[in-house]
């Protein structure tokens, strides 16, 4: 490696190879990965539930719908959160480990979108049940705006302001 390819890959960040920045992205992503499916879990279980207790039978066809939408949100949203366990035992051992990390990662971001609209979803459930009023979707409007904000747009501004080009 000459001294400006040595100096070009230093003035990146790390000076690591390819499998080392494959294997170091792989366990952020792993860790990110636990705190998702966790609370995606915890919701999903409670989700299930809802449909046996006595109120279900008494709600309105509209949250019904929401109810079945939201459930089906939390059973995609559990799918593609744990796809990346699934990808990497499948795929391990055949020094595939960087296409392995961004078909984990792309799984993770399309987890992380069905968590926001299953946790949006059963928000808006919640509180329609809980307060019929006509004030909820504005509620619901502003708490999905504040995802966004922190989920995406924080990370999304901070990635543009402080990346190299």
């Amino acid at each position: 490696m000459s001294a400006a390819e040595d100096n070009a890959k230093r003035s990146r960040g790390r000076n690591e190879t390819e499998e080392e920045r494959a294997d170091r992205m792989w366990v952020e992503l792993i860790q990110e990965v636990r705190v998702a499916q966790m609370g995606v879990q915890i919701l999903f279980g409670f989700l299930l539930t809802v449909v046996f207790t006595p109120t279900y039978r008494e709600l309105p066809d509209t949250d019904r719908t929401i109810y079945i939408v939201t459930v089906v949100l939390g059973a995609a949203a559990t799918g593609a959160l744990i796809g990346p366990v699934s990808l990497h035992r499948l795929v391990s051992g055949r020094r595939i480990k960087p296409q392995a990390v961004s078909w984990a990662s792309r799984m993770t971001i399309v987890g992380l979108i069905l968590l926001l609209a299953t946790t949006t979803a059963s928000l808006l459930l919640i509180l329609r049940v809980a307060t019929h009023d006509p004030f909820v979707p504005w509620l619901v409007a502003s708490v999905l705006l504040w995802y966004l904000v922190c989920w995406f747009g924080i990370p999304l501004w901070t990635r543009h302001r402080h990346t190299s080009r």
